[in-house]
């Protein structure tokens, strides 16, 4: 899924205006798991001036970058720190974990060819799976609308779920960047 497709969901799993706290963990855990490849994307991209094809077609699958991925991307790292969360009696730990440990259930059926190894420290294997949220070969041209029909069902419902003003305006913000990353051209041409 699209990043800001995770930060939506996330949102609208384990956000509630009336749990202080909860949208900015549920923000940050769905977030979590894609980070790493932000900073170091855009680092490559914008301060090194890698070109874009050697950062997604080379780095992205180099030992280096796969071994963060592994870590930031692991049920286990995300399953230990919900159950410390839940142990501890963390709540903004519990929903920041949550939020993280969706993503990467999210991540796991949807990557064709693009996956990372969900079960680091155990193993590195990578689930090669029969379908992509974002590749037409397999099938992304199906999925990829379907998730932003999706965004846009639970962007109402946080919209109408957060009464203030700045909540409501960071879902539409969010809505806007998935709709520009995800197959909007598909329901348009």
């Amino acid at each position: 899924m699209n990043t800001p497709a995770h930060l939506i969901l996330g949102a609208a799993t384990f956000a509630h205006e009336d749990q202080r706290g909860s949208l900015t963990a549920a923000l940050g855990g769905a977030l979590a798991p894609d980070l790493s490849l932000y900073l170091m994307a855009g680092w490559h991209l914008a301060v090194i001036g890698t070109p874009a094809d050697v950062v997604f077609r080379d780095l992205y699958y180099s030992e280096a970058w796969q071994a963060i991925f592994a870590v930031d991307n692991s049920v286990f790292v995300w399953g230990s720190l919900l159950a410390l969360g839940i142990f501890g009696g963390w709540a903004w730990l519990r929903v920041f974990a949550a939020a993280a440990l969706l993503h990467v259930a999210l991540d796991f059926p949807l990557h064709a060819g693009d996956g990372r190894p969900h079960f680091w420290p155990l193993t590195q294997w990578v689930f090669d799976s029969p379908v992509s949220y974002w590749d037409e070969r397999y099938f992304g041209s199906i999925l990829g609308p379907m998730e932003l029909l999706l965004t846009v069902a639970l962007s109402v419902v946080l919209i109408r779920r957060f009464r203030t003003m700045p909540p409501r305006l960071l879902f539409a913000g969010l809505l806007a960047f998935e709709a520009a990353s995800s197959g909007i051209w598909y329901l348009m041409f």
